[in-house]
């Protein structure tokens, strides 16, 4: 039988498996982000190392294989594991994304490469529970920018129909994709049930909308469901992100907050937190918060949960006067 070939790609993620993962780490930091993603893929598709390979890999390389054999490894949580070691957190994420998106099989892969406007042109006439459905399927980016190219009197309906979306049969997919190939010639194999949707989903598409249309969603989204809309406001924004904030923003808070909830409120909180909510009041205020949450006994987790909430919705309201900025979005930079 022929020895197997291998293509420099593969022989790169084989040798960077066998070095091991700290060694590889070094290693990986040497490369640019695209040869990142590309030997990382790799890296994921290898489940063993037969141990000829491993050899001649390794000789390739002219480095010794002494008193080894094959490697067994789970190539996915090691590309992982290597990713998560780039030593750049900014740079690990984006990374982490194009991994899985370029790892995870996803269906309507056709839909996923298009431009965002060219998706919507073509889908904003289809009914709204298909347009949820085919959203659904894509990366949080590639929705979220769809959506934002839709008509606004549809993004309200699309992102609850998005939210209450579960599990879907390949039926169903395969509905859409042969729906969808006649317009734009797709063919795209069937695909086993996944879940798609829920709330978390529209969070992530929600989280990085630009422009405000995450609140201009979430108004009309409110007069079609209240509680989705409250359900969603509670996981785009908690407490704890009240530590992102600047002084002013929080000292701005702080005014619409008595002591006593402000004390409640601190009871789960972490230090971090803490720590920012004393550099913005009076050290007078701060050391008498303390001395009562040291002294204050046992109270219900739902109600601390209920304070702190009730200081998120504050935050909410002074971002909709346009008095803060919470933060959530496109990250863009504030004169």
């Amino acid at each position: 039988m022929a020895p197997e070939k291998l293509t420099g790609l593969k022989k790169a993620a084989i040798l960077l498996i066998c070095l091991g993962e700290e060694t590889a780490a070094k290693l990986l930091r040497e490369l640019t982000d695209e040869e990142i993603f590309k030997v990382t893929r790799c890296m994921s598709k290898i489940d063993h190392i037969p141990e000829e390979i491993k050899i001649r890999v390794l000789e390739d390389f002219e480095m010794a294989a002494e008193n080894q054999v094959g490697v067994v490894v789970k190539g996915q949580e090691f590309a992982k594991k290597l990713i998560a070691s780039t030593g750049n957190k900014d740079r690990e994420s984006s990374l982490m994304r194009q991994f899985i998106s370029g790892t995870e099989a996803r269906p309507l892969e056709t839909i996923a490469k298009m431009q965002p406007s060219m998706v919507a042109g073509l889908l904003e006439r289809e009914h709204p529970q298909t347009l949820a459905l085919v959203l659904s399927t894509q990366v949080v980016e590639h929705a979220s920018a769809i959506i934002a190219s839709l008509p606004e009197e549809k993004r309200a309906d699309v992102i609850h129909r998005i939210a209450t979306l579960d599990t879907v049969s390949p039926e169903v997919i395969d509905r859409i994709e042969d729906a969808l190939s006649k317009e734009i010639g797709i063919v795209v194999g069937a695909q086993e049930q996944r879940q798609v949707g829920g709330i978390k989903k529209v969070v992530e598409i929600l989280d990085i909308m630009t422009d405000n249309l995450d609140t201009e969603i979430l108004e009309n989204l409110e007069e079609i469901d209240p509680d989705m809309a409250e359900a969603i406001r509670k996981m785009m924004f908690t407490f704890e992100d009240l530590c992102a904030l600047d002084g002013r923003s929080i000292q701005m808070i702080l005014r619409e907050v008595n002591n006593d909830s402000l004390t409640l409120a601190l009871k789960t909180a972490t230090d971090e937190i803490k720590e920012k909510i004393f550099a913005n009041m009076s050290n007078r205020a701060a050391d008498m918060i303390k001395d009562d949450l040291e002294t204050m006994g046992p109270v219900r987790l739902s109600e601390v949960e209920a304070m702190q909430q009730t200081i998120v919705r504050i935050a909410m309201k002074l971002e909709e006067e346009g008095k803060l900025v919470l933060g959530r979005g496109s990250g863009d930079e504030f004169v």
